[in-house]
């Protein structure tokens, strides 16, 4: 199983900016491109959770689990519903893409 690495990650205060991550796609950025199954399928569990999460904390969502919050920093969260979060088209493809994943290795 391939490592997914993050390469890219900017997080500023206000601002939203996607992850990015090597093995995945063509540019690995998750507000960029929808990213195929096939590469998703290399991913361990814990990869998918980080990839999908990440989605989220890029665009704000305050996370509510000890694990979520453990990894991800909240304090520049503005959104409390995970249904609130604004995702456009690529991540809400790679959202879905990963619970499918994750659902077919038995991860969730």
């Amino acid at each position: 199983m391939r490592a997914v690495l993050v390469i890219l990650a900017a997080l500023f205060a206000g601002a939203a900016h996607a992850a990015c991550f090597e093995d995945l796609g063509e540019t690995g950025c998750t507000d960029e491109e929808t990213f195929p199954l096939s590469d998703l399928r290399h991913l361990s569990c814990e990869n998918l959770w980080l990839v999908r999460n990440a989605i989220y904390h890029d665009n704000g969502l305050c996370f509510r689990t000890a694990r979520g919050q453990d990894y991800f920093d909240n304090s520049d969260c503005y959104v409390d519903d995970p249904r609130a979060v604004r995702l456009n088209s690529h991540e809400r493809g790679n959202v879905n893409r990963i619970v499918q994943v994750e659902s077919e290795n038995g991860c969730r």
